[in-house]
């Protein structure tokens, strides 16, 4: 058997050193790369904005209701009950002849109060009730120009409780209709405050990082006219901002 000479040997443990200090070295080169890949990655990341998009619409109520409450006194009980007939029948009267129906009016139970039974009240009528006939429709324009008109019901001996029907409310119950387009427009109008703001800063949108919806609002376009109301969105996006 032959034997390898010292230097051979001590050549070839050269060899597999500096093969080894290679392997390491390329190791160690390519982890730094990667390294360097995820912090810049990291750092883009990190590179966000926020921005908020809104949309606003004005839109017409298409839902009334008008509940017409009118007080009536009395000392007999039998007799105040005539009273409160008569009138409700005044009352759907006024309304039929502004164009509604039946199936548009409702009735409720008179709420009789007992007056004497009330201590220091010093009434000097035993029985007050209260009645309420209530207007629900759809034809919100009716309904307007019936309140203009509530006061020939005070001509006709109905004592309105709360003034010439001022309590009418409007209401906008078609809110789907409007959603899709309103919320297509507030990401639109988020979109380009983010683009102005990359521009700004010498970069360009990215894509969506976080997306919230807000509620959705419907309040009166102003005091004077209830029957118009505004229906408000806003959106917060995040987007990503990457260098030109």
């Amino acid at each position: 058997m032959t034997t390898a000479s010292p230097a051979s040997s001590a050549l070839r443990n050269l060899l597999a050193a500096l093969i080894l200090g290679a392997s390491i070295a390329y190791g160690l080169g390519a982890i730094g790369r990667s390294l360097a890949d995820a912090v810049r990655q990291t750092h883009a990341a990190q590179r966000t904005v926020t921005v908020k998009g809104l949309s606003e619409r004005e839109v017409a109520a298409d839902l009334a209701i008008w509940p017409l409450t009118f007080v009536d006194t009395g000392d007999d009980l039998s007799a105040l009950q005539h009273t409160i007939d008569a009138h409700q029948a005044v009352v759907k009267a006024f309304l039929k002849t502004r164009g509604f129906e039946d199936g548009e009016i409702s009735e409720s139970a008179p709420a009789i109060t007992d007056l004497f039974a009330q201590q220091y009240n010093g009434a000097r009528t035993h029985y007050s009730a209260q009645t309420t006939v209530t207007l629900r429709t759809a034809r919100v324009k009716l309904v307007d120009a019936a309140v203009r008109r509530a006061g020939e019901l005070v001509e006709r001996g109905v004592v309105l409780s709360g003034g010439y029907g001022g309590g009418a409310q409007y209401f906008f119950t078609a809110l789907n209709t409007v959603k899709p387009p309103m919320i297509i427009e507030a990401t639109q109008n988020a979109r380009k405050a983010a683009e102005q703001f990359a521009n700004d800063s010498h970069s360009h949108v990215g894509s969506i990082r976080n997306a919230q919806q807000g509620l959705f609002s419907i309040e009166d376009r102003d005091q004077y006219t209830p029957e118009l109301k505004k229906v408000r969105v806003v959106t917060t996006i995040d987007y990503f901002l990457a260098d030109d």
